[in-house]
């Protein structure tokens, strides 16, 4: 029996990065005509769909989603668009706020606008956890204020915004989705987990990180990508924001513990001051309410946390070229 993505045509904007790529192999699994929509780089580069330039599988783009002209030509013709390009990291965006706002909220508009203009069935916008600060009420369920403690998490919520604002002043058919941490194989140096395992498998005998008291909501890929998929499925959800996260939360120390015990090394955590975030910028706590996916869409995180940090920890050790364990990824 074919998938209900067989012969699809679907657009992954933000294709080449941790959670798009990932997208991208699922779709093309279940048989999806996939267009990725991948940043124009002038330099050689292979990224993270190399393993699919080649198979004719994926249909590859480049562009910038800051471009209208390009996004609306992008757009023709899908079925479904899964929108995931933005400008993320957070200490980066201390520094050029402005760049944040280019991409992630004129971005946003743009691919909306085009959605509009080319009648596609269906637009998954991607947010962030990062949008709800620190947690006020715990878990965090979807209507839980709105924080913009970075101007990253401004950014993300403007965009939000202007996602949703198309669905109620144009009826665009939008699904916002917003993954908490989501950690695997293809993740940047930038994120907590493979800074960890970086240094772990470069034989750090000293583990440096910043806070370790803050608490996280961890989701392997695998699971965030079919949260997606899930959601773009869901006419309930037409309109309305869906959490995708494991309803479970461990301390960055505690994180650090389970990632040693997972990589087979020995080292000790040790507090990195320059990884401090500025004090009234710090989330000290994200755990998700993921009732209203569970509800509406039957989605759950499959793979455990365990079973998620020793898969990763492979991977990084596997590709510990990508990583400078000596230098602070902003």
């Amino acid at each position: 029996m074919h998938s209900p993505w067989h012969g699809r045509k679907v657009l992954v904007t933000g294709a080449e990065g941790f959670i798009g790529s990932t997208l991208v192999d699922l779709l093309v699994e279940l048989g999806a005509q996939v267009r990725a929509f991948t940043h124009y780089k002038p330099y050689a580069e292979k990224g993270n769909l190399a393993h699919l330039l080649h198979s004719g599988d994926v249909e590859t783009v480049s562009g910038d989603v800051r471009d209208a002209g390009r996004v609306m030509d992008v757009v023709e013709g899908c079925d479904t668009v899964f929108h995931l390009a933005a400008l993320i990291g957070i200490p980066y965006s201390y520094d050029s706020p402005g760049a944040y706002v280019a991409t992630n909220v004129v971005g946003t508009e743009n691919v909306a606008e085009a959605c509009r203009r080319h009648a596609v069935r269906r637009l998954v916008h991607t947010s962030t956890s990062e949008v709800y600060g620190t947690a006020l009420t715990a878990p965090i369920a979807e209507d839980h204020p709105l924080q913009p403690q970075s101007p990253y998490s401004a950014s993300k919520i403007g965009a939000d915004m202007m996602a949703l604002s198309h669905a109620h002043a144009f009826e665009l058919p939008v699904t916002v989705v917003r993954p908490f941490n989501t950690y695997g194989p293809r993740q940047s140096a930038r994120a907590v987990i493979p800074t960890i395992l970086a240094q772990l498998h470069s034989g750090a005998r000293e583990i440096r990180l910043g806070s370790l008291t803050p608490t996280r909501d961890f989701t392997y890929v695998t699971d965030t990508a079919a949260g997606f998929l899930a959601a773009a499925a869901c006419d309930r959800a037409l309109g309305e924001v869906v959490n995708l996260g494991s309803g479970q939360e461990i301390a960055i120390g505690r994180l650090a513990e389970e990632l040693i015990a997972a990589s087979g090394r020995d080292a000790e955590v040790v507090v990195d001051p320059s990884r401090l975030r500025p004090s009234g910028s710090e989330v000290h706590r994200l755990l998700s309410d993921n009732s209203r996916a569970l509800q509406w869409t039957s989605w759950r995180p499959e793979v455990s946390l365990g079973e998620g940090l020793r898969r990763t920890s492979a991977w990084v050790e596997e590709n510990l070229h990508l990583f400078a364990a000596d230098r602070y990824a902003v």
